[in-house]
């Protein structure tokens, strides 16, 4: 990951942990209501990619004892992971692109319901994604993939010594494409040629010479319709659109995105698409079932969508009757690092992508809340625009004291915490119960993330050590990490101790 220049170590917040009674009064944990559901409180765990899916997309048993483990910890609300609306192979990742997928997300949402008390709503992510390849080797770029034109085959035979105007094969012309240095390369590929190479060949919205990207204005709406359906015919209280980060429906919404049919260039037609897709999932699933978005309060990129860009996307959205609105920034393709030979490009490796997911060592401004401000701006203008829907803001958040005044200042009207709902499943539980000491706290270094990227089962360094030879849990392949985090029992109000770790 990228890392600011400045590396600055800062500290968590203080946890301030209130009594039972101090909590019991606290807003962080008042009912919200969210279009046609009510949560019992405004503690909120994002969505989490934990690879623990099949490698068709279906549920399996480590994925309902992931999400049974934060249930268990009873938050207001759950975001399962981005689940893929198409069906399209995309690794160990959960989708609901068909019918088939019903009967396992149903189970899931049972799970959830036993494991909560029936205490936490439960949400399912919906996401759509373009096709991206791998970094490939220069002799397979060259060899297989380059698309040569005429204009690769006059600058080859202009850069040879002798012949000039002799007429090469393509194989001969490949060859040479191969054998030239970086620099040449700069010269003579196009950008995106040169990105493919570099990176590995990635689609983008504005690829209107394609017919299936041309089309996505076509297909999308049913198909995020068809997927909302079935999360409501499995149980879940409501879907979360997926509008954020490096995916399709963020670079519709993107300030890059400079599509001539409508759906580019001015915000005004930026925002079409993702009005349409609400429009049909409403048509699709009714009023009784909850919508919701999460999209970007700034891109993080140069050229990029700004705060204000998302200021006016919150008020459109919130006019055509989304139920919640959840911010997070940056995590964007254009500014990731290069990926070696044979990985995919990672996202959340650039600058945007540090705006995502800032580490303990920081820029002066620190890790903790960086999306707050933004998002406060954000629901200012939702306010002024005369609506209420509800604000969910996350990012670096890991104290009570900081949910707390978050609220009370009226920056947001719900707080979640993915990393340290991940390092401590339980920690809205503790805080409600008095018990916020026991609370196992982030180091934000990003272990998780790590992990995330090379696509392995995700993990906290603080718990996926601890205790593995407790009978019965799920371990990693290779025996030495848990899967899931330690149990953990209330202690008793007169006096008992908490068992933990």
């Amino acid at each position: 990951m990228w890392k600011p220049p400045e590396r600055i170590k800062h500290t968590p917040p203080p946890g301030e942990w209130p009594t039972a009674q101090e909590a019991d009064g606290a807003l962080w944990f008042q009912p919200i209501q969210l279009g046609s559901t009510r949560l019992a409180q405004r503690t909120w765990v994002p969505a989490m990619v934990p690879w623990r899916a099949t490698q068709e997309g279906l549920v399996t048993p480590e994925v309902l004892a992931w999400y049974g483990r934060f249930a268990a910890g009873k938050p207001g609300a759950i975001v399962v992971e981005a689940t893929g609306i198409r069906e399209v192979p995309s690794g160990p990742l959960l989708r609901i692109g068909h019918d088939r997928f019903i009967a396992g997300l149903r189970e899931l949402v049972e799970t959830v319901r036993r494991a909560s008390d029936g205490e936490t709503r439960f949400f399912i992510q919906l996401i759509d994604f373009l096709n991206i390849r791998r970094r490939p080797r220069p002799e397979k770029f060259f060899g297989r993939y380059l698309q040569l034109t005429d204009e690769y085959r006059q600058a080859v035979r202009e850069r040879q010594s002798s012949g000039l105007g002799e007429e090469l094969c393509d194989t001969d012309v490949r060859l040479s494409l191969l054998a030239m240095s970086a620099e040449e390369h700069e010269e003579i590929l196009s950008s995106r040629d040169l990105e493919a190479l570099r990176y590995g060949f990635r689609e983008r919205v504005t690829d209107l010479d394609k017919e299936h990207i041309r089309r996505l204005p076509d297909q999308l709406p049913d198909l995020f319709a068809s997927a909302a359906s079935r999360a409501r015919e499995a149980g879940f209280d409501g879907v979360e659109l997926h509008y954020a980060h490096a995916y399709t429906m963020a670079s519709f919404l993107s300030a890059l995105n400079s599509r001539q049919d409508g759906y580019g260039g001015p915000r005004e037609n930026r925002i079409r698409l993702p009005l349409e897709v609400l429009a049909r999932v409403r048509a699709k699933v009714g009023e009784d079932f909850t919508v919701g978005c999460r999209y970007l309060s700034e891109d993080c990129i140069a050229g990029g969508s700004t705060v204000e860009d998302a200021a006016y996307f919150g008020v459109e959205l919130a006019g055509a009757g989304m139920d919640f609105l959840s911010l997070s920034r940056g995590g964007k393709f254009e500014d990731a690092k290069q990926p070696r030979v044979g990985w995919t490009t990672y996202p959340y490796t650039g600058p945007s992508g540090y705006e995502c997911m800032p580490v303990v060592r920081s820029d002066a401004q620190g890790p903790f809340g960086r999306n707050v401000e933004p998002t406060a701006r954000i629901r200012q203008a939702v306010r002024a625009a005369g609506m209420e829907t509800p604000i969910v803001v996350s990012g670096g958040i890991c104290s009570f004291a900081q949910a707390e005044e978050i609220l009370r200042t009226g920056k947001a009207d719900i707080v979640g915490a993915a990393r340290q709902s991940l390092a401590d499943p339980d920690w809205f539980l503790k805080v409600r119960l008095g018990q916020g000491e026991a609370v196992r706290r982030c180091v934000f270094t990003n272990y998780c993330e790590g992990l995330d990227q090379m696509h392995k089962k995700v993990t906290c360094q603080l718990w996926d050590r601890l205790e593995l030879d407790e009978r019965g849990i799920q371990r990693s392949a290779d025996g030495r990490r848990r899967l899931i985090a330690p149990s953990w029992t209330p202690s008793d109000p007169a006096g008992g101790t908490s068992q933990e770790d």
